[in-house]
């Protein structure tokens, strides 16, 4: 076990509870004091809206619901320490936020193009309420998916399968925009791009769907009879403007053309989306397996043929901020091995971005779970070996934390997340902008629960907030919301009240400042 492993799995549980407070001032150091260093890990959860997998329960809910059910959810994250939530607000070119690109989905209000009541913005409300809790909200869309068997009744007229029907050819059961269409993929990156200028969202985020998975059908085979075969994809009129866009001795094979579509996407786009807020992240959820034999002795699905993802050139020219490879195989399963792909995963990472896999939490639910929830602490375990202090991690989906299936969060409580963590900054993306300067903390409550006044000098707002303090022999750690001015602290969950504080600001590229040290009499 490494130190950092059993830093983790002995570290008591930290309780803070802030509150606002009009008055600042600056507060003294304790030079004598000196913390550990913040724990860091990404820690998040993806919120499925598709379906209404996740949130919202069902379509329809009035405002009220919306905002107890997800409050619910966020409350649960900070319970289990988790710090960021991957929200789905684009499941099938609709939206779970007000958008004039495109309508609002029927999973949120039963009816798509239906607006929630009063004028009542979801993604807004999300992003206030995650921050407010140290929570990152990193926006998850689905690129080229146009429409979803589960929502069941009519396009809206403002719906771009309905406006243009061309680029969203049908494929078996799902429309789905053509990725070789120019206009399909400037809609998509219109839309994305208006959510980063509008919300304060800190990254966005695909998952595995781009080009969609194969379906098969009986068709003939050329001799009369008929078998199963792969239907392909209807791109025929983008493929041909191509062809006659291109001098046939420098085209393309076709499919290297639709692999060029999807990676011309996520170039540019991570650059867009840098131009217009340079903190947001880009962050890209692929199948786990690049391809068979990668590495020696992995079988199973070939994405780089079939989905025409090349995810490990995206990570080897650092076009994504990170990637979160879908590892959903146990450690133990040598075809599919967890940590063997972690480790062919890190070694393609040429641009040292933040690798933070994705892991079937909801493996352990069903009536014949196909995991023992320990296996989920020993693949988070694993990560830590192989990143350090860049490791991180994403559980599919909320739905398995919700319903603690085979007590998975009292696991996670117990063990990996027995103290709180900050995620691992993106300093690529700061250039030479400084770092955050050492906080005023300054005691304001002189009797009762200690109690101290938070500042930085001049307009400077930080996005979090750590507070690392100190009980008996033990330090603990807590990250909440850089908007929160005066923070209380309490006695640790054993009761032992702490007797030194250290606080520090984390700016909007995750990066730490210096610590301001208090000694509490």
């Amino acid at each position: 076990m490494t130190f950092r492993q059993l830093l983790a799995a002995t570290r008591p549980l930290l309780f803070v509870a802030a509150v606002l407070a009009p008055t600042l001032s600056h507060g003294q150091d304790d030079a004598a004091i000196t913390p550990p260093p913040v724990p860091r890990e990404f820690r998040a959860v993806w919120v499925a809206t598709v379906a209404n997998i996740d949130w919202p329960s069902k379509p329809g809910l009035s405002n009220d619901e919306l905002k107890a059910e997800l409050t619910g959810i966020l409350d649960l994250c900070v319970k289990l320490k988790l710090n960021a939530v991957v929200l789905q607000v684009r499941p099938a070119c609709d939206a779970l936020y007000a958008s004039e690109l495109e309508p609002w989905s029927a999973f949120l209000t039963g009816k798509q193009g239906q607006a929630p009541a009063d004028g009542f913005d979801p993604l807004t409300w999300a992003c206030e309420q995650a921050h407010a809790r140290g929570l990152e909200l990193h926006a998850w869309f689905n690129p080229y998916r146009a429409t979803h068997p589960a929502d069941k009744g009519p396009l809206d007229t403002s719906h771009i399968a309905v406006r243009r029907p061309e680029l969203a050819p049908q494929y078996g059961v799902y429309r789905w925009l053509d990725p070789g269409a120019k206009e399909a993929s400037e809609h998509s990156m219109d839309v994305m791009l208006d959510v980063v200028r509008r919300y304060d969202v800190d990254a966005v985020h695909f998952d595995d769907y781009f080009y969609p998975y194969p379906i098969s059908d009986a068709l003939e085979d050329g001799t009369g009879e008929k078998k199963q075969v792969e239907v392909p994809f209807p791109d025929d009129a983008s493929w041909k403007v191509y062809c006659d866009e291109t001098p046939e001795d420098e085209r393309m094979t076709r499919e290297d053309w639709r692999r060029d579509n999807v990676n011309r996407f996520i170039r540019d786009l991570g650059v867009e989306i840098h131009k217009v807020k340079p903190h947001v992240r880009l962050g890209v959820s692929p199948f786990g397996i690049w391809r068979p034999g990668h590495p020696e002795g992995i079988q199973g699905f070939d994405q780089y043929a079939k989905l025409y993802a090349d995810a490990k050139l995206w990570l080897n020219e650092g076009w994504v901020d990170y990637l979160s490879p879908q590892l959903y195989w146990a450690i133990d399963q040598k075809p599919q091995s967890f940590t063997a792909l972690l480790a062919w995963w890190a070694s393609e990472n040429t641009h040292i971005r933040n690798l933070w896999p994705g892991l079937y939490t909801s493996r352990l639910g069903g009536d014949a779970p196909k995991y023992p929830a320990q296996e989920i602490v020993d693949q988070i375990l694993a990560t830590r070996e192989q990143s350090g202090d860049e490791a991180g991690h994403i559980h599919f989906s909320m739905k398995a934390l919700v319903k603690n299936w085979l007590g998975i969060n009292d696991k996670l409580k117990e063990t990996v997340y027995a103290d709180g963590a900050l995620p691992p900054d993106s300093d690529w993306l700061a250039g030479d902008k400084e770092r955050p300067a050492a906080p005023s903390v300054e005691r304001v409550e002189e009797e009762g629960t200690p109690q101290f006044a938070l500042s930085l000098d001049g307009d400077a707002k930080p996005s979090r907030w750590v507070l690392q303090k100190r009980c008996g022999d033990d330090w603990t750690t807590g990250v909440f919301g850089g908007q929160i001015e005066t923070i209380r602290v309490r006695p640790n969950a054993d009761g032992v009240a702490a007797d030194a504080i250290a606080v520090s600001a984390v700016d909007e590229f995750g990066r730490l400042g210096e610590p301001t040290v208090v000694a509490i009499d």
